[in-house]
């Protein structure tokens, strides 16, 4: 879940007025454009200053790049009856999750079938024109595309995406019959990826004591998002940011992203370039995680690097509590403040505000 910004920009190009707020809080992005754009979202115009030409060579390098594959993780032996089988699949994502903090499954129980449908209409939603997608009312204001806070290419994402509260994806009101086929898919990814979730949730927590019923507590499907991105071929450096270095404010993540490529993580320090396996789902743990297990856990440091030829898409599952959630900890004495979900995510936009980045857990060390 990346850190979200907020305020109110104006720009004027050519006598062209683009008015936005930022993308946090949910119900507040909005755009009223007067007049024609050139692209589809309009990137360029609407942060001239950060693309323009002289700046291209101060974006990011990646010395050192290289492609791997976090560990990857066959969950049928979870559903088997060899206990021996179970107890090592177990003890494989508890171990991903420590030296790693992300991890591929494999046999996890959602479809193919499913991911290419939810593909599809993904697809579908985002050939809409920018007027409509970006219009409050549209399927309840869930539009984000770039980043208004930012001020340096550093801090700007190439991007749009449609994220949605799952407890609203089964309101018929939300959206119309043009979409009832998005929302009928969604509706099914959603449920299938909450009980994936929910497996992989409770095995990382009995692993460090954890003896309740469901983890984390205060977690339902009214509290939990899924996330659509797109992002859009990007001519103008080969560089440029689809999303930004950032950990999520979560506690666990699950990703299914399609054969182009360009999700890298943080290893031991370098940038590490994640190969699509079609196959996969990609899982890695969250702030909430690392919080709550003292550090056990890493929420690892992640980016998208947007591609100059092709268009990606992605689809993200969040796995969160309510906002009055307290977070706590897997034991005492705590490495971190007692907060909520809330006030981490309301510091998280404080930051992202005043700094242009986030700060994230570091903000509530004792």
């Amino acid at each position: 879940m990346h850190a979200y910004g907020c305020g109110l920009v104006q720009i004027k190009k050519n006598r062209h007025l683009f008015t936005f707020f930022g993308q946090l809080p949910q119900s507040y992005a909005a755009v009223q454009l007067v007049s024609s754009h050139e692209s589809d979202p309009p990137f360029t115009e609407c942060f001239s200053a950060i693309f323009s030409e002289s700046r291209k060579i101060q974006n990011h390098e990646d010395e050192g790049l290289g492609e791997s594959e976090p560990p990857l993780i066959d969950l049928g032996n979870l559903r088997g009856k060899n206990e021996k089988e179970r107890q090592a699949c177990i003890e494989a994502i508890t171990k991903a999750s420590l030296q790693w903090g992300f991890f591929q499954v494999v046999n996890h129980g959602i479809s193919h079938e499913l991911l290419a449908q939810m593909r599809r209409e993904q697809k579908k939603i985002f050939e809409i024109p920018f007027e409509k997608k970006v219009n409050s009312r549209f399927l309840n204001d869930c539009y984000r595309w770039g980043t208004p806070t930012a001020t340096s290419l550093e801090q700007f994402s190439w991007s749009e995406a449609f994220q949605f509260p799952i407890g609203n994806i089964s309101e018929e009101d939300c959206f119309s019959r043009e979409f009832s086929s998005l929302r009928e898919v969604m509706e099914k990814l959603a449920n299938a990826m909450s009980e994936l979730a929910g497996i992989l949730a409770k095995i990382l927590a009995e692993n460090l004591g954890y003896r309740g019923h469901n983890f984390p507590e205060n977690s339902s499907k009214n509290t939990c998002f899924l996330r659509l991105n797109h992002y859009p071929k990007c001519t103008f450096s080969p560089k440029t940011f689809g999303l930004t270095p950032h950990t999520d404010s979560d506690f666990l993540t699950i990703l299914h992203q399609d054969e182009v490529g360009g999700l890298h993580m943080m290893k031991d320090f370098k940038w590490v370039a994640v190969k699509p396996n079609p196959n996969a789902l990609i899982v890695n743990i969250g702030d909430l995680f690392q919080g709550w297990s003292n550090d056990i856990y890493k929420s690892v440091i992640h980016k998208v690097v947007a591609n100059e030829n092709v268009d990606r898409y992605s689809i993200a599952y969040f796995l969160c509590p309510s906002y009055e959630s307290m977070i706590g900890s897997c034991k005492e004495p705590s490495v971190y403040k007692n907060f909520t979900f809330g006030e981490y995510r309301n510091q998280v936009e404080i930051d992202v505000k005043e700094n242009g980045q986030k700060v994230g857990l570091s903000r509530f060390l004792r």
